[in-house]
């Protein structure tokens, strides 16, 4: 099967083990999901057969649980909501210390992350907001299965993710590409460590609502759903 015409995050979707590959090769499949591999890799200079080859042959398992595309829709949403919702609550705040101390104690140095922490706590409000209104109005409408009053709101939180996506470009930015210093503290170590787990964190979180759970309310990667 060619899935180089594919868009990400279809392939992200329906392949397993796909998400790890696409992310090692920069490759966005949560908020530019709707770009095919082949335009994606073209865009990046990679070989977009090649990393099919890789992601068809990546084993059929994803660390021996089952794919969330397969998920009910209910069990879908708890998963988003265990698995992200409640951990980006817990990752931002210690982010966010950790940022303000390397800014107050590294202020002078070259590759200093100027402005991360207001970065991080514009971030965690505008998530905030985001995670309160997909699991106070949203999610709610989708486990009870009013899918047409549902494609509104759908709409807007997609519209978010690409806030969050712009989010994720800023925090490359600002941190140099996670690029340590040479003798970089053990602070700013863990700082760029939590960062890099948010960010990925981050995108399997608007992945699985984009492609997947959305998807199942206004069709807009195609293919099957699960209710």
């Amino acid at each position: 099967m060619n899935i180089t015409s594919l868009p990400l995050g279809q392939i992200a979707r329906d392949f397993p083990g796909a998400t790890g590959i696409l992310h090692k090769a920069k490759l966005d499949f949560c908020c530019g999901g709707a770009e095919t591999l082949a335009q994606a890799a073209h865009t990046r200079g990679l070989d977009a057969h090649q990393i099919a080859r890789d992601i068809q042959a990546h084993p059929d398992q994803q660390n021996g649980e089952p794919n969330p595309a397969h998920l009910p829709t209910e069990a879908l949403i708890e998963h988003i909501l265990n698995r992200y919702h409640d951990i980006h609550r817990e990752q931002l705040p210690e982010l966010i210390r950790l940022a303000k101390r390397v800014e107050r104690v590294h202020g002078g140095h070259a590759k200093c992350p100027s402005g991360l922490t207001r970065l991080l706590t514009g971030m965690q409000k505008q998530l905030e907001s985001h995670m309160d209104k997909e699991e106070q109005l949203l999610f709610p409408m989708i486990a009870r299965g009013i899918n047409g009053m549902a494609v509104a709101p759908v709409s807007v939180m997609r519209q978010e993710h690409e806030d969050h996506g712009v989010f994720l470009d800023q925090l490359q930015d600002t941190t140099n590409g996670m690029s340590l210093p040479r003798g970089a503290c053990n602070t700013w170590q863990a700082l760029y460590l939590g960062l890099e787990t948010f960010q990925n964190d981050l995108k399997q979180h608007i992945h699985l609502e984009n492609n997947i759970l959305f998807n199942r309310i206004d069709g807009r990667m195609g293919g099957a759903s699960n209710g």
